[in-house]
Parts: C-alpha cells; structure tokens; sequence
C-alpha cells in the first residue's frame, strides 16, 4: 500500500483530501503546516506528497526544497496545490523540484488521477532504483571474482615460470625468453643432462593460450622431465615424440594440440639428434669468420593430430662456435601495420645479426617489441639459445 502525506493549513481541504485518497485505499497520513509535514515526511518516507502552496511560515515551495534536498525523499513524488495559474509560478514550483501540480479549486477525479500517474512514476523509479543497486551489488561482485581470477592467474604464472630451467653454464650455456601473450600462455620449453655426457633441450607450443594451454604444457613438461612415459628411450627424439602423440590425443584433451622441437646433444661426440612435430625448424649458426646458416628440421605432424603418427629424427655434427636458437612461432608471426605477418625468413635474419654484434636475448626482445607496436604480442613468444662451447 502507497504512503501519502497531505500537507495543507486547511482542515476542510486536508479532510477532503484525505477522505478521497483513503477511498482509493492509500495509506494517507496529513500535516497541518510545512514544519510538520517535514517531520511526518522524514519519519513515514511517503511515496507521494501533496502539498499547499499557499502557507504560513514555510510556504508549499519551501517544503518542496527542503523534502528534495533530502536524499532519502529526494524520489518522492511531490504535487503542489495551488491557485496560479501564471507560467512564471509553474516554474518557479518546477525549479523548486514539483514534479506536478494540481489547480484550486480541486477536481476530485483530477486528484485522483494525477496520485496514480505520480504513484506510477514513483514506483518506475523505484524500479530502476532496485534495478541500479542489483547492477552495482553485481559489478561488485564480478569484480571481487575479477580480483580473485587475477591473484589466481598470477599465481598459476608464477608456477609456471618456477618450472621454467635456470640457464646452464659450462661446456653448454643458455639464455631464454618467456613472454605469454596473457598471463598463461601454452609456450614451455626445458633443458637438462639425461647423463655427463647427453643434454636434452626442447620448445614446445600448445594451441591456444590461457588455462587449458598452459595445463597442457605443464603436464608435458613435468612427464618429460621425470621421464615418466613408458617403454620410452629418451635417448632418441623420434621415440619421445612417438610416445607423447600417444599419450596427449587431441580428441582427449579437449582438441588441444601442440608442436615440440626435441633435441639430445652428445657431448663427447659432439653431435645432434633431434625431431620435430609440426615445430618451427631450430636455427644453427656455426663458425666465426663465415658464419653458417642451417635450418634443423624434420617432418612430423603436431602431437595429438593422428593417433599412428610416426616421427622422423635427423643428426647432425656440431662445429666448434656453434649456436642453436629454438622458438615458438610467436616470435616471427607478428602482424605488421599494412596487415602483412613479418615472417620467420626476417626473424632468422634479425638473430644472425644479433649472433653477430653478440647481443642478448633481451635486446633482441627489444627489437622484436618494436616491430610489434603494441603492448602485448599477439601469440606467446618462447625462444632458447643454446651455445656449444666445447
């Protein structure tokens, strides 16, 4: 039921008021002056004022500032009574913040059918009102689970990058990159010695990118560094690959695919056996004075694409000065302001000259950010370089 406040010096008009705004089941409660009613307003929180214009002491357009200037009235409804008829005084009662007004001498009928008309643009505000507050609880709301999705994806990077290797030094020293074009990205790469005299190195590229890749390759990493893939030589990059495309079908793990370049370096023979599924080749770069250029590539389709794939696996001697850079497509496929892809042939120039002028691996990620004119890569950007110094 509607609350009603009556405001008028007049007992014979609140009477009649009241009786007809009772007759159409509203809860109407009246004042006898603008101070009263003021009060009465504040205490009951009516949805619908009708008040004298004309009264002593605080006039109907006093009320009306006073009840508008309080944020717990200010949706209230407010009709003023009044005699004037003149332009000026409607807008003088509209600045004051009236909302209607209703002409003296009072149609009945009129009363009544502006109360409704002003009860049911209350009742919208009311509306749109409820509907605000249940808007911003729900923004709030999605943003404490944004908070909570963000600490948990820093987290979930965190490990990740904790799984990530140290660089080697010695006879074979490394240096790497890890730039996930999100906060997960479906890149992971690793290095370690099977025995004194083999290394095992690879890079790996998981579809997609967020939680479902990084899961991913998470799990190929902690299979292939605990060598946990049965009847498995490690040894030999064809079988490692065989026994992956076995173990990660694509049509179990939610279609999620990924491409490897696998390595095994023999240190005392001073050569390279290696496979790729569906991978990038590894650029070698051999010698001081005329630098070689070689493409380390082998044919196989990405893991999880066929369940009988079968995996070829090439070998190679290593010259003495000798350089491996192993990468995910994310560093050459960068989309160029005239719409082209930059391409894998200017990536493998850009690390020659950089083998050249001997720069790291974060000024070539300069070089590479420049090229990228964005922010953030489009794809998750991975590369190892691996140097043979014995």
């Amino acid at each position: 039921m509607f609350k009603i406040l009556i405001i008028d010096d007049d007992p014979t008009m609140r009477a009649i008021l009241k009786r007809a705004l009772q007759n159409q089941s509203y809860d109407v409660t009246v004042a006898s002056d603008g101070e009263v009613g003021i009060a009465q307003a504040q205490q009951i929180q009516p949805a619908l004022i009708v008040c004298d214009w004309m009264m002593e002491d605080l006039n109907g357009l006093d009320v009306c500032r006073l009840i508008k200037a309080n944020p717990k009235l200010a949706t209230t409804f407010f009709i003023l009574l009044t005699a004037r008829q003149e332009v000026e005084d409607r807008v003088m009662g509209l600045d004051a913040g009236a909302d209607d007004f209703l002409a003296k001498p009072i149609d009945i009928n009129e009363l009544k059918a502006r109360v409704r008309a002003g009860l049911r643009l209350y009742q919208l505000n009311q509306d749109l009102q409820a509907q605000k507050q249940a808007l911003e609880t729900l923004n709030q709301d999605l943003q404490h689970q944004k908070q909570l999705l963000e600490t948990e994806l820093a987290e979930a990077s965190s490990y990740v990058r904790s799984l990530l290797p140290t660089p080697l030094i010695g006879s074979v020293t490394t240096e790497s990159l890890f730039i996930p074009s999100a906060q997960l990205g479906g890149d992971c790469f690793d290095y370690y010695w099977l025995d004194n005299d083999h290394l095992v190195f690879y890079l790996l590229d998981v579809s997609g990118h967020g939680v479902g890749s990084a899961l991913v390759s998470v799990s190929v990493l902690n299979i292939l560094r605990s060598q946990s893939l049965p009847n498995t030589n490690f040894y030999q990059p064809s079988a490692v690959l065989k026994s992956l495309n076995d173990t990660f079908q694509m049509s179990d793990r939610d279609d999620k695919y990924f491409t490897i370049w696998y390595g095994v370096y023999n240190r005392a023979q001073r050569q390279l056996y290696y496979a790729s599924a569906g991978h990038p080749p590894a650029i070698l770069l051999a010698g001081t004075t005329n630098l070689q250029v070689k493409h380390l590539d082998s044919s196989g389709l990405p893991i999880g694409f066929l369940p009988d794939a079968m995996f070829e696996q090439d070998v190679i001697s290593l010259p003495e000065s000798s350089t491996i850079y192993i990468f995910s497509d994310g560093a050459y496929e960068i989309p160029q302001p005239d719409g082209r892809i930059w391409g894998k042939e200017a990536f493998v120039q850009l690390l020659v000259t950089s083998h050249q002028q001997n720069t790291s691996l974060k000024h070539l990620l300069s070089q590479l950010q420049v090229l990228n004119h964005t922010h953030n890569f489009a794809d998750d950007l991975s590369i190892i370089k691996i140097q043979f110094n014995v």
